[in-house]
């Protein structure tokens, strides 16, 4: 043995050299900024969340706070701006925050992932997860060349721990995601398998996997309770193609975010070619006109507008730039308060269809929405997978309109029939005049929209309003089921999948987000078959049925899809942007873009 003397010696220094940096870990250490406590959560929906406390570097702190790189870096870096500021990199809190969700994106992966069509893939998991008869069971089965950004291999642990922090009673992130992980139990079956049990059948469950997953071995022992408070939130663990590289800031407050493509994800497959994008800056700022300035003086190359009134700006900008452009995932709609029982003609479906036929919809957006918006034929997204495009919509028919307001029954509160029913009753006219109003945000834009609308239908012999309200007094009006008429942008912010039930069954009114309480059976049918259904061809068939039922029975009237706007310097090549999802679903094919002088 004496022979190996040195090599043994070595071995044992490394031994000692490996416990203390476990020891340094394990004890919280290294905290690299004083997070906030998360105000209470009664947060309604990621549309209405409260922003949390912005994070600060602490002075005393051992934060890897970096000196900016030079302009003549050989790193290939991409700069971007956002408009906000780093509260907590953490998957499961960063639908509180924009700026967090952006950012976390990239550090972190879900078991599934969607692709340019809006269609689940796997990320982490190996393949499709495979489903019980019943539907109440998802088994899957996890890779096994996949480490966390710190060299250790990620496992079946990882994937308990985030769905017990979810599922837990204390979960301080989004209640809605908190309520419905709690109806879901995740089971270890091995290192590489994971079981879920749903309470019922929701072919939508697969989407839901897209959650980006936690390190349990960097986080073991912390509690749902604890998690907002952890040091971790700040010093991120992932899985991602980039892993935090710094935080950089002056006065205590963080002013730009690094990352760096994480050398662990290089060795995975996919890892191996493309990534030319080293590094991504994420600069912040506190106004949009200060993002479109450093976007105007080069000081970044790029910026994602927040919605469709920052897209002016940017498609206004010189020739050195690039607007990519794609449908936000919302849709405009004009909705009918059917559950007003002093106004009941909005059940009558042949009051619905003439306020549907009688309006030119095109017009309306042309004039007033035109480079914010594309028409609605839908009330799915365009470019979804259960998106039909060849369903006829009725053509613009003033006089058919009227032939239908004359022959409805506008004085019955139970003004229910089929037109089938009633086609060759035209001697029943009704002598009442409907009068009503249109409620809408003080947008203007919006503003324009419905006091166009309001001039069409007034050709149809009706007396019909604007009612312009600020929009605290608007989302209070809405929520409480006071209008006649509304326009809405329902949204589907952070979801891919085409899953309306929560806008349309009769079950969604009046707690759920089915405002105007639409009350159709058959629509009703076709969402609780498509949701329950794991089965990919069957719900694309009852989609297509519900699209159908919806613009026949006239539900309500699809108007506009905002449109999503991406612009970029042009410097930048091989962007491409799919099915948008949520913003952060703009960094889809990073792994391909190119960067130029």
């Amino acid at each position: 043995m004496r022979g190996f003397r040195w090599q043994i010696l070595a071995l044992l220094m490394a031994i000692v050299l490996f416990v203390i940096a476990l020891f340094s870990r394990s004890t919280g250490q290294t905290p690299q900024l004083n997070p906030t406590p998360l105000p209470p959560t009664s947060i309604a929906s990621q549309t209405t969340a409260t922003p949390l406390p912005e994070a600060t570097l602490s002075p005393t702190s051992d934060a890897p706070v970096v000196i900016p790189p030079p302009e003549t870096s050989a790193i290939p870096t991409y700069r971007e701006a956002l408009v906000g500021q780093v509260q907590r990199l953490n998957p499961l809190l960063a639908g509180l925050n924009p700026v967090d969700w952006d950012i976390t994106s990239l550090i972190y992966e879900g078991l599934m992932r969607t692709n340019a069509y809006g269609e689940p893939e796997p990320a982490l998991a190996s393949g499709m997860p495979v489903i019980s008869f019943d539907g109440l069971e998802y088994v899957v089965a996890l890779r096994n060349d996949v480490l966390w950004q710190d060299g250790i291999p990620f496992t079946a642990d990882d994937v308990v721990y985030t769905m017990s922090l979810l599922s837990s009673p204390d979960f301080p992130g989004l209640p809605e995601l908190g309520a419905f992980w709690r109806t879901v139990e995740t089971e270890k079956i091995n290192d590489n398998l994971v079981r879920f049990r749903l309470a019922q059948p929701l072919g939508s469950f697969i989407e839901a996997l897209r959650v980006g997953i936690l390190p349990y071995h960097a986080l073991q022992g912390t509690t749902a309770a604890q998690i907002a408070n952890h040091p971790f939130n700040l010093t991120p663990i992932g899985t991602g193609a980039y892993q935090l590289e710094a935080l950089r800031g002056e006065g205590g407050r963080v002013q730009i975010v690094d990352l760096r493509v994480a050398p662990v994800y290089r060795q995975r497959p996919e890892g191996q070619t493309g990534y030319t994008v080293d590094r991504i800056s994420f600069a912040l700022f506190d106004t949009f006109d200060g993002a479109v300035q450093a976007l105007m003086s080069s000081a970044v190359d790029g910026y994602a507008a927040r919605d469709r009134t920052e897209r002016a700006a940017l498609v206004g900008l010189p020739n050195n730039f690039t607007t990519y452009t794609k449908i936000e995932p919302t849709v405009g709609m004009l909705i009918f308060n059917w559950s007003q029982d002093d106004l009941p003609a909005f059940r009558d479906i042949r009051v619905r269809q003439a306020l549907e036929i009688g309006l030119n919809r095109t017009s309306i957006i042309e004039r007033h929405l035109s480079n914010q918006a594309l028409l609605a034929n839908s009330p799915l997204l365009e470019g979804s997978w259960a998106y039909a495009p060849d369903l006829a919509w009725p053509p613009f028919n003033a006089a058919q309109a009227r032939d239908l307001i004359a022959r409805a029954d506008l004085a019955s509160p139970e003004a229910t029939a089929e037109p089938e029913a009633t086609a060759e009753a035209t001697a029943e006219v009704s002598a009442s005049l409907l009068s009503f109003n249109i409620l809408t945000p003080d947008d203007p834009a919006l503003i324009n929209v419905a006091q166009e609308i309001a001039a069409q239908w007034t050709q149809l012999n009706l007396t019909v309003q604007v009612d312009v309200v600020d929009l605290v007094t608007y989302r209070a009006r809405l929520e409480s089921g006071d209008f006649d008429t509304a326009l809405v942008e329902l949204s589907k912010n952070g979801s891919a999948d085409p899953d309306v039930y929560n806008f349309w069954h009769q079950g969604q009114y009046p707690d759920g987000q089915n405002y105007g309480g639409a009350n159709d059976r058959r629509i009703s049918e076709l969402l609780e078959r498509a949701r329950s259904d794991a089965n990919g061809v069957n719900r694309s068939t009852s989609y297509r049925q519900f699209q159908q039922a919806f613009i026949e029975r006239a539900i309500a009237i699809p108007l506009y899809y905002p449109l999503y706007t991406y612009a970029m310097t042009t410097r930048i090549s091989g962007v491409q942007l799919g099915f948008i999802a949520s913003p952060v679903d703009r960094f889809g094919t990073i792994q391909d873009w190119v960067l130029g002088n």
